[in-house]
């Protein structure tokens, strides 16, 4: 076989295959080929030394938003890509039907990184999210376009990866869980699933979850209290364990006001690992609390979670929270993205979303991106 690009010598850590080895990673056709020691390189095969830095299967980040110029709290894909090592950026219902087709023309359709898209049932989507503007889209009922959903997700399925709301005091007001039950109804019909998002009461943690359905994901999982999934004396809820095994998803969307450290610790204590890690970049915080994909990731690693376990939340399970198989992984046929990753030793000082600051001794730096089995940054 002829390959593209040989990633040489690198620590390749694979959940997906079980892998952590040192070995080189080939790629040919666009796609992952061969994950060995000493692949023999053809003539035209571009052959890079990532000897003593890590080579994962592109990072998932499963919460963004990053429809640049369509809506406020959009970000530049491709800029936060580049430096957070992320080759798969699903963004979480910035657009709804109403503004989807220009989503996809001047945003996913251009970008080298690949967009996929959570589907907003409102139907212009996040609006109105800025710093002077706040308005919760799921306050306004007659925005709610079920017909209009289910429509645009249809006719978009090979980006469309589910259908997002947003529920909670800031989110939908005294509307409260009725856009939950009307998206649900759309995911129904569509047979997609659903990510949740949830802030402030009402409604609460547990009446939000009591009405997903296994491979529904609830976002900003890890939230300080008040809707927090801890209960007295640092338990897990009740609420969250049963809905953990029906096959609820627990995504972390860290974002301006949803990750606590508290949280996490007593979260971790109880042994209860998010499925996915996701930073929930957006235009309000993206210069901090949560920065980018790798520095949420980096919390966790100094949180005592291993990085196996890391880099899984990241990579695999995402890809199966997705139900796009052929995402985070490296095995031969798989999508030919990959990250190279550093973990840098010393004094690093991270923040969570009420102030708290952990003082941490590693961080996971983005060191390089292969996209479609080409070398993409740095060049």
């Amino acid at each position: 076989m002829t390959y593209d690009l040989i990633l040489r010598g690198g620590r390749v850590i694979d959940p997906s295959q079980n892998l952590d080895t040192i070995a080189d990673v080939a790629f040919s056709g666009g796609t992952a080929a061969r994950v060995a020691p000493n692949i023999e390189p053809g003539p035209g095969t571009d052959v890079r030394d990532v000897s003593g830095q890590l080579v994962v299967p592109g990072l998932i980040d499963l919460h963004t938003h990053v429809y640049w110029g369509g809506t406020s709290l959009g970000i530049d894909a491709e800029e936060f890509c580049r430096t957070s090592g992320v080759t798969t950026a699903i963004d979480t219902g910035s657009a709804g039907p109403g503004n989807f087709a220009g989503f996809r023309k001047h945003v996913i359709e251009p970008s080298a990184v690949r967009i996929l898209a959570y589907l907003h049932i409102s139907f212009a989507g996040i609006f109105g999210f800025s710093h002077r503007v706040m308005v919760g889209e799921s306050e306004q009922l007659r925005l709610m376009a079920p017909l209009d959903a289910v429509e645009v997700a249809n006719a978009n399925r090979d980006v469309v990866v589910g259908i997002k709301v947003r529920v909670g005091l800031h989110a939908s007001g005294t509307s409260g869980i009725v856009p939950l039950d009307m998206a649900l109804e759309v995911a129904n019909e569509v047979g997609l699933p659903l990510m949740a998002h949830i802030d402030n009461p009402p409604p609460s943690y547990e009446e939000v979850l009591a009405r997903l359905r296994p491979g529904d994901v609830l976002t900003h999982a890890f939230r300080p209290f008040p809707n927090s999934p801890v209960g007295p004396q640092g338990k897990v809820k009740a609420e969250v364990l049963e809905a953990r095994a029906r096959g609820v998803k627990f995504d972390i969307g860290h974002g301006k006001g949803s990750f606590a450290f508290k949280t996490a610790r007593a979260m971790l204590a109880n042994g209860f690992m998010p499925d996915t890690i996701s930073s929930d970049v957006h235009a309000l915080c993206i210069n901090g609390p949560a920065f980018d994909q790798v520095t949420t990731m980096s919390k966790f690693l100094c949180l005592g979670v291993p990085l196996s376990d890391v880099i899984a939340a990241s990579t695999v399970n995402a890809a199966m929270a997705l139900k796009r198989p052929e995402l985070g992984s490296l095995k031969p046929g798989s999508a030919g993205d990959a990250t190279i990753l550093s973990i840098r030793e010393g004094t690093f000082d991270y923040v969570d979303v009420v102030g708290e600051h952990l003082t941490g001794d590693r961080r996971i730096v983005s060191e390089g991106v292969v996209l479609a089995g080409r070398w993409w940054h740095p060049c």
